[in-house]
């Protein structure tokens, strides 16, 4: 399959491209590296995306910024920021992007662990993910031609908590999280999120 990668160059990214790769042909997008670049957060630039990259078997995108920070220091202009880039971001590469997908493909969207297991600090990001698996659920009713649509739901990447200084004991590794993104491009799920503790054991 063609499969474009959305967010390639980082943590989650990186072990998606490195797991796909060895039986796919992989296009890897980032915001400034790899093979094409995009800001999500904007309609035009993801219109120039997949007219520059042309039809596809699957989208998956590990892309997307959302504020942490304590609910009482949260602006309107951080929960703007939050929903116009992961959530926003995500649900216009679905929308978008179903006139560029072959006929079965797959889009594949990340949420995260945080939708259903908050914690302090994280309403922004709580709300853009359960956003994202709330539109997921509801698109995968409507897309076109076979068409699918999942998300993944990532618990704390070990890289990225060792990368910000906290214990990192209670993270996944990176290339363990990838294989539920493999599963969605792989598998015959739709209108599903999944957890990668699932598949990362």
């Amino acid at each position: 399959m063609n499969v474009m990668v959305i967010g390639a160059t980082g943590t989650i990214g990186r072990a998606i491209v490195e797991r796909l790769r060895a039986r796919h042909e992989v296009i890897e997008v980032g915001h400034k590296g790899g093979d094409f670049h995009v800001d999500i957060s904007s309609r035009d630039s993801i219109r120039t995306l997949y007219e520059a990259v042309g039809p596809v078997d699957a989208v998956v995108s590990a892309a997307g910024l959302a504020k942490f920070a304590p609910l009482d220091q949260l602006t309107d202009e951080d929960f703007l920021m939050s929903l116009n880039n992961k959530l926003m971001g995500q649900v216009n590469l679905i929308r978008l992007g179903c006139r560029y997908l072959n006929d079965n493909g797959s889009f594949t969207v990340t949420s995260g662990v945080l939708s259903r297991e908050p914690m302090k600090g994280s309403a922004a990001i709580s709300l853009v993910n359960a956003g994202i698996d709330g539109f997921v659920r509801a698109a995968a009713l409507e897309v076109p031609r076979g068409l699918r649509v999942n998300a993944v739901s990532p618990v704390w990447v070990k890289e990225t908590l060792q990368a910000l200084g906290m214990d990192s004991s209670s993270g996944m590794p990176a290339q363990q999280v990838a294989l539920a993104y493999v599963e969605s491009v792989e598998g015959k799920r739709n209108g599903e999120v999944l957890d990668t503790r699932v598949f990362g054991k």
